[in-house]
């Protein structure tokens, strides 16, 4: 796709089952707005955790056995997160039932919603789902009930979960971004050729907007 002149081309590759991605894109979203900048978005899949099981894995275990955290700074993490996603208009809803996600049919399900120009609504709405709602990601009705909930066709997206049409095209996006050497999210390409990664804050984007305007002028 052919990004307009002067238009910058922002392409994202992030998990919704990853708080900083959300928060990074708030982020970025609150300085392209502030700035008034053109851009376009382009989505692109990464999986956290792409050998976790079909059912998942509740949250806290899964970062003390991934990360080694204690109980203790499992919850100051939280709780920052919490206070920084607030910062950009984002609820985290953490509850100690709360579970982590095999995301593999979520961006199967993604892929799909891009063919009807429908990804970035997509994408915003299994965030809530899973950060505010807690809604589980890992069953394929609801997952299908988000769709339908931003006015895709549920029947139709339960049935591209059920048979999987897109689990090559999933694998082969994911494996272009890991060849790249993308190894953790979220990471921002910029006009195909600045890298960005982790949330950097409103002003850090303010500032690289700044520096890129400039570049495509």
């Amino acid at each position: 796709m052919t990004t307009p002149q002067n238009t910058l081309r922002i392409d994202i590759v992030s998990d919704v089952v990853c708080p900083w991605c959300v928060i990074g894109y708030r982020q970025l979203a609150t300085a392209l707005e502030a700035s008034g900048t053109p851009h376009e978005i382009h989505w692109h899949p990464f999986e956290l955790n792409p050998n976790m099981p079909t059912e998942g894995q509740n949250l806290q275990d899964h970062v003390a056995e991934k990360y080694g955290t204690t109980k203790a700074q499992s919850a100051d993490s939280r709780v920052r997160m919490t206070e920084v996603g607030a910062e950009v208009g984002f609820e985290f809803h953490f509850a100690g039932d709360m579970r982590m996600h095999n995301t593999f049919n979520v961006h199967q399900l993604l892929h799909w919603a891009n063919q009807q120009e429908r990804t970035h609504d997509l994408k915003q709405a299994l965030f809530t789902a899973h950060f505010t709602h807690g809604r589980n990601l890992s069953d394929d009705s609801v997952l299908a009930d988000v769709a339908a909930e931003i006015g895709l066709d549920r029947s139709e997206a339960l049935a591209v979960l059920e048979d999987q049409r897109f689990a090559a095209d999933v694998r082969a996006a994911e494996k272009v971004w890991l060849d790249e050497g993308i190894q953790g999210v979220p990471a921002m390409i910029f006009n195909n050729r600045h890298l960005i990664t982790g949330a950097q804050g409103v002003e850090n984007y303010s500032r690289v907007l700044q520096e890129l305007t400039k570049e495509n002028s």
